[in-house]
């Protein structure tokens, strides 16, 4: 590790203006707020500001140690070039003294060097080209990909010289919107995220339809409350799993839901339940209880929850997402299939038990 990047920290202890260049979605947001809390400790005196995508501007705004969030439009369909030059161009006036770059990833190293920092930094995490230090002078390490993800980032400020703190999520929601919440989240309710962006980190809705069955019987009284994004496929999803149920006990969540009431109604569910998500993530950094099915892939438990209020189920999984995975022409994963609903119906319980309200 060369000393330069040990001595960031010294170097520029006193700077007034910081940014982080992050594209990342939800999960990939909530796993980089315990780093944005230790940003703001160590620079103190300096505005925190974080370049992200507008899902991850809309995880950032309920996490106070943000001084200014710069939403991107990430989505191919979407994006467009004068928008992200305006944000360039505005970025480059505010004469950043530090920005960092947790991921490596190229469009990122692309952002850090046109921001027009004084100090960069970024992670060897991406691709690595013969330009990437005429981008970027500093490189951190690769870290342990043991590590959780959120724990990676922490490490990542550590061998740039900052101290690290006991990490902290500490996102908050607002309280007219936990009013809100608490309206819709009426008695002992259970959250259910079938989805995923990847149908092969999803478990079987039979399995789901199973599952809530096993709920019932054994606790009548428990509310389900299904949500998922506007994409045409997981809203179908959502609508079979009901309409196989046909019970009042569950209710889907309005297709517009916004992701500071998505996060109210989390906070006021006692335990929710689905694949490596994104809403996995947010539930987790919101301490509510978490039931969570996993393939077992190279690296998986980065972006597996920790903690006594997290239980997870995986399966070995012997092929590696791609075009020639053996899953993909099926669009289902036969190994999550292998987790059956009665091993989730038991978990569940025994989770329901120990995390009472």
């Amino acid at each position: 590790m060369s000393s330069d990047l040990i001595h960031l920290y010294s170097r520029t202890r006193e700077a007034r203006k910081v940014i982080v260049v992050d594209l990342g979605f939800l999960g990939d947001t909530v796993h980089l707020v315990p780093a944005l809390w230790e940003l703001k400790r160590n620079y103190a005196q300096a505005e925190l500001h974080v370049l992200t995508s507008t899902v991850g501007e809309e995880v950032l705004r309920l996490a106070p140690c943000v001084d200014r969030v710069w939403g991107l439009e990430m989505y191919r369909e979407t994006r467009t070039l004068r928008q992200q030059w305006q944000v360039l161009t505005a970025l480059r006036q505010e004469r950043f003294d530090v920005a960092v770059n947790f991921s490596g990833a190229d469009r990122a190293n692309f952002m850090t060097a046109l921001t027009g920092a004084r100090w960069k930094v970024a992670h060897r995490g991406g691709r690595w080209h013969f330009y990437n230090r005429w981008l970027i002078p500093l490189w951190i390490p690769r870290q342990d990909p043991a590590l959780i993800v959120f724990e990676q980032r922490r490490q990542m400020l550590a061998a740039c010289g900052l101290t690290l703190a006991p990490p902290r999520f500490d996102l908050k929601v607002d309280k007219s919107t936990l009013r809100w919440a608490a309206e819709i989240v009426q008695g002992p309710t259970v959250h259910i995220s079938p989805n995923s962006a990847k149908s092969l980190k999803e478990w079987p809705l039979e399995h789901y339809v199973t599952l809530i069955r096993l709920i019932w019987q054994g606790q009548p009284e428990v509310q389900v409350l299904l949500s998922g994004s506007a994409k045409a496929r997981e809203r179908e999803r959502l609508r079979t799993l009901s309409m196989k149920l046909g019970d009042d006990r569950l209710r889907l969540l309005p297709e517009g839901l916004t992701l500071p009431q998505l996060a109210g109604i989390l906070s006021c569910c006692r335990l929710h339940i689905g694949s490596d998500s994104g809403v996995l993530h947010l539930a987790a950094a919101f301490n509510v209880p978490t039931l969570s099915l996993f393939r077992e892939q190279p690296n998986f438990g980065a972006f597996m929850p920790t903690g006594p209020r997290n239980r997870v189920l995986s399966v070995p999984c012997s092929c590696v997402d791609g075009r020639a995975a053996p899953c993909e022409k099926l669009d289902r994963s036969e190994c999550l299939a292998r987790i059956e609903p009665a091993r989730v119906a038991e978990v569940l319980g025994e989770q329901l038990k120990a995390w009472k309200p």
